[in-house]
């Protein structure tokens, strides 16, 4: 079923979508070679109990954690344990917030250190392509707008894979809802869009094949290729002119650059001419 929400309700799912953005502003200013990704689950953990929410994804069809944490080449649902983040990776965080009955969810990938540049690259058309999407997630469209805007700019105008199992979806009072939202399609294609549904857009774009495939233990996705992967999610409401983001990635980017400047000791510059 796909819901139409009343402006009180959207209102409701953006203080939560907000408290992710808050939660991945906390991570951002944890991030250096040397943490685990455990620790950083338990701090992101704590931050959301402590603001009166629930971690939406702990338990959810048994996952074990309140994040995913994703490093390098694992595109979604990383299980956060003993990995020590090193300089030159790349870490995605999907974290979900739920209080007063509705959830929000949010993603973002950061860079630790000396990242290669095909990989700020791969991280920077990212996020861009989260708001080709968010642009025509607008009233009267269907959801193979939002897809054809996404797979466009990240494999047509620029050379990437766009993974295809796995796809954004409606939020609300569930974690997933109605309809899903894939990242490659056709425009004009798909559920229509009405003012007032709330969708989850998230590309998960790779710098390789867009081939993937599920660890043993059923949660961990990496590339096939075993290349980068990046991933930025925006909770999102429809709306008449363009869709409008519930969560913000402001404070996070305002977190992530005070970070690299307090942990540039950790790093090394690169040599002259290494960077356009």
């Amino acid at each position: 079923m796909i819901h139409i929400r009343s402006r009180e309700e959207i209102e409701i799912m953006r203080k939560s979508a907000l408290m992710v953005s808050a939660t991945l502003t906390e991570v951002a200013k944890l991030l250096r070679p040397g943490i685990t990704t455990l620790s950083i689950d338990r701090m992101a953990e704590q931050f959301i109990r402590d603001n009166g929410g629930i971690p939406s994804f702990k338990g959810y069809h048994g996952f074990p954690a309140s994040l995913c944490i994703s490093v390098n080449d694992i595109v979604v649902h990383g299980i956060p344990g003993a990995y020590e983040l090193k300089d030159g990776d790349i870490i995605s965080v999907d974290c979900g917030f739920y209080k007063n009955g509705y959830h929000g969810d949010s993603a973002y990938t950061f860079a630790i250190g000396n990242v290669q540049p095909e990989v700020l690259q791969l991280l920077k058309i990212t996020k861009e392509s989260v708001f080709k999407g968010v642009e025509q997630a607008k009233d009267n469209n269907r959801v193979g707008d939002i897809a054809y805007a996404i797979e466009h700019f990240t494999s047509r105008v620029n050379p990437y894979g766009v993974v295809r199992e796995l796809v954004g979806h409606g939020v609300g009072r569930d974690l997933h809802e109605d309809p899903q939202v894939p990242n490659y399609g056709r425009r004009g294609e798909g559920k229509r869009l009405k003012d007032g549904m709330v969708l989850a857009i998230e590309p998960m774009i790779n710098l390789g094949t867009k081939e993937v495939y599920t660890w043993d233990d059923g949660w961990t996705v990496s590339t096939k290729d075993k290349k980068a992967s990046a991933h930025f999610e925006h909770t999102t409401a429809v709306r008449k002119g363009k869709g409008e983001p519930l969560s913000s990635f402001a404070p996070i980017e305002i977190a992530e650059t005070a970070n690299i400047e307090l942990n540039s000791s950790y790093y090394t510059l690169p040599a002259a001419g290494v960077l356009a």
